[in-house]
């Protein structure tokens, strides 16, 4: 019977801790505004489009986001969407693209991850590369979750590091980071245009890169 007791009361304490643990405040992380994000970026020359409409930024719960364009003497040009979650307790969470894509009517004909060198050589990174297409028009699309200086592109890893997050640190903050080049008809062929899509949002990735610690807390 001491011994039951005993067991049972270190369960309860057990509990206890581990409650108190839980309901401790989130810590949220001081950094820059997105708006901040510079123009000019290892040859890039951007500019801000006009932010989502409030119907959309409150179905996605972003905190804060950003809707940008770069272009430099060689095309194609691309589009950055960027958006931040301070906290992801309260319902708001990240929407993957496989699944806001399509519901656009963006199809998605190719679906793989690759690797790019980032920092100068310095880091290797996995992100999701994939191709849509609606109508006539395709896109190449490259898109990863940014959790606490984590790059993850599947979106199950990037819950489960959402868990270890609240509970190891206090912080549920992370961010989806897109990246789309439009794959022109301006080429010798669609296989030449793609190509020319893919390098773009590649070299894009690498010139992005190193300012992102600033804006998306590691």
């Amino acid at each position: 019977m001491k011994i039951r007791i005993v067991v049972l009361s270190l369960v309860m304490l057990a509990a206890a801790a581990g409650i108190s643990y839980a309901s401790r405040p989130e810590i949220i992380p001081i950094r820059q505004p997105l708006a901040g994000l510079p123009l000019q970026l290892d040859g890039w020359e951007g500019r801000r489009l006009p932010d989502s409409s409030e119907k959309i930024v409150e179905k996605l719960s972003v905190d804060d986001h950003i809707n940008m364009y770069y272009s430099r003497k060689n095309p194609p040009p691309v589009s950055l969407y960027i958006g931040y979650y301070q906290s992801q307790r309260a319902g708001g969470s990240i929407h993957s693209p496989l699944n806001c894509l399509p519901g656009a009517g963006w199809t998605p004909v190719k679906n793989e991850r690759i690797s790019i060198p980032v920092n100068n050589g310095g880091r290797i990174i996995e992100v999701n590369l994939i191709t849509i297409q609606k109508g006539a028009v395709s896109q190449v699309v490259i898109y990863w979750y940014h959790s606490q200086g984590r790059v993850i592109a599947s979106e199950y890893m990037g819950k489960i590091y959402t868990v270890l997050g609240a509970m190891r640190a206090h912080r549920t903050d992370a961010a989806l980071v897109r990246i789309i080049s439009r794959i022109t008809a301006d080429s010798s062929s669609k296989a030449e245009a793609g190509e020319a899509a893919e390098k773009a949002v590649v070299e894009f990735t690498q010139a992005l890169f190193p300012v992102l610690a600033d804006f998306l807390p590691d």
